[in-house]
């Protein structure tokens, strides 16, 4: 028996005839729960104005102000092609600045003005809102947050 197989298998995701069990699939579950928390967290965030991702760079430039959008895109495991988009919206609504890098004119450095810093009581509220409405302890949201990163990790260093 293949290894894949047996993991597979002893993961108890396989029927008695063999046939995958769609419910018991770790990725299915990862799934499902992503789609739910984007619909817990879709009315938070069009309060604010802001979209998932959006919040997503918001809350980065919160915790760190002043990045390029290289690493920015690191932070958020981004190509920074995808982030440009992003960044230019918040940037058109007010909420952060671009501009060329001193140290290095090939970089674009983003920062957060007065309005972006003054949106994150509002962001830090969305937080706490959806950590509410997830009704789990916190040791338990602790140790899911900590094996969806390992996770992560091990899923990552496997495509490099």
């Amino acid at each position: 028996m293949s290894e894949e197989r047996q993991a597979i298998e002893t993961s108890g995701a396989v029927g008695c005839d063999g046939s995958v069990i769609l419910e018991e699939q770790l990725c299915f579950s990862l799934y499902t729960s992503a789609l739910a928390m984007m619909q817990v967290y879709k009315p938070m965030l069009e309060r604010i104005g802001l979209t998932y991702p959006q919040f997503l760079v918001m809350t980065s430039l919160w915790q760190s102000d002043g990045v390029t959008v290289k690493q920015l895109a690191e932070r958020l495991r981004q190509d920074s092609g995808s982030l440009t988009p992003l960044v230019k919206r918040l940037e058109v609504a007010g909420y952060l600045q671009r501009a060329r890098d001193r140290r290095d004119e090939r970089n674009l450095c983003i920062t957060l003005t007065a309005e972006g810093r003054a949106l994150q009581a509002k962001g830090r509220a969305v937080s706490q809102q959806f950590a509410k409405a997830c009704e789990l302890p916190t040791d338990q949201s602790t140790q899911l947050r900590d094996g969806l990163t390992a996770l992560d990790a091990r899923l990552r260093g496997r495509h490099r």
